[in-house]
């Protein structure tokens, strides 16, 4: 079964136009499952029935999993066995019938706009690569950059005479972001102080690269991150996908329809964002006080 596993993957990548990274994650979870039918004993895809796949996600819950892992995990067996019955393996799709865990809506970690100033200033400027990790944490805050896209970024996808930047989401999805005249300056200075240093033949066009001349990494962009949160006393669970989560919940806050705050996250359904609207109760309470009859 391993091998109709390597199909479905490259049919993802091939087909469907994922992003690698969701095509990695996909390839774990559905790994985990195909260990499981070879340790029960189950050879081929026709062989599988819904108790096998309940039986599985009985286990990853005795096993201590998260509810939102073992989602996760029967989302990819559900495309896996839609992509048998595609492609002939099995005559009858029983994805539908398989129920996983409820798990609760988790409201995103977000941090106030004072906090996230502090997060800014806490590179030195006395650091040789200040310039780069300065433009690192505006673009991941001030666009709501994913950290994948962040490293993916070429130079030619920001135009800082106009004031935006192109950036390409999960399935490859191309957005455009504006850029804040703040972090257009940052990004300038990091053009023409630092950049300009580090760029080799290795470099490509990658905007950010990493003291080798090599283009940086999600990883790296992560640890950039942990670096200065660390340094500023944020809360240990601040990740670059922090700054995604405050960028959207700050532009709310300030008055940003929802539709616009989700064609720039590139959220495909208005659903994923909506669930920002929970987080500023501040902002709420104003409103309801504000224009409520009973006050």
């Amino acid at each position: 079964m391993g091998r109709y596993g390597q199909d479905f993957l490259h049919y993802l990548q091939v087909e469907a136009g994922l992003g690698i990274n969701s095509i990695l994650a996909y390839g774990r979870d559905l790994r985990g499952f195909l260990e499981h039918c070879e340790q029960e004993n189950i050879t081929s895809c026709e062989k599988l029935e819904p108790a096998d796949v309940q039986h599985y996600l009985g286990r990853l819950s005795r096993l201590g999993r998260e509810e939102t892992s073992i989602k996760r995990a029967l989302v990819a067996i559900k495309m896996f066995l839609r992509f048998c019955e595609m492609v002939g393996l099995v005559n009858e799709d029983f994805s539908g019938v398989l129920e996983g865990p409820k798990a609760w809506q988790r409201l995103p970690v977000s941090c106030g706009v004072e906090q996230i100033k502090k997060l800014l200033d806490a590179p030195d400027p006395q650091e040789r690569y200040y310039w780069r990790d300065r433009a690192i944490l505006e673009l991941l805050y001030g666009c709501g950059l994913r950290a994948s896209e962040a490293a993916d970024l070429l130079t030619p996808d920001v135009n800082l005479d106009i004031g935006y930047l192109r950036c390409k989401g999960k399935g490859n999805k191309e957005r455009i972001v504006p850029i804040s005249k703040i972090s257009g300056q940052v990004v300038t200075e990091y053009l023409n102080e630092t950049r300009v240093s580090l760029v080799n033949e290795n470099s490509g066009q990658r905007l950010f690269i990493s003291r080798t001349g090599r283009p940086m990494g999600r990883i790296e962009i992560w640890r950039v991150v942990k670096k200065y949160a660390a340094r500023a006393s944020m809360p240990a669970k601040l990740t670059a996908h922090t700054l995604r989560h405050c960028f959207a919940t700050h532009l709310l806050s300030g008055g940003a329809n929802l539709r616009s705050v989700q064609e720039m996250l590139g959220h495909v359904s208005i659903a994923t964002t909506q669930i920002y609207t929970h987080v500023d109760q501040k902002r709420l309470r104003k409103i309801h006080k504000e224009f409520h009859p009973r006050q």
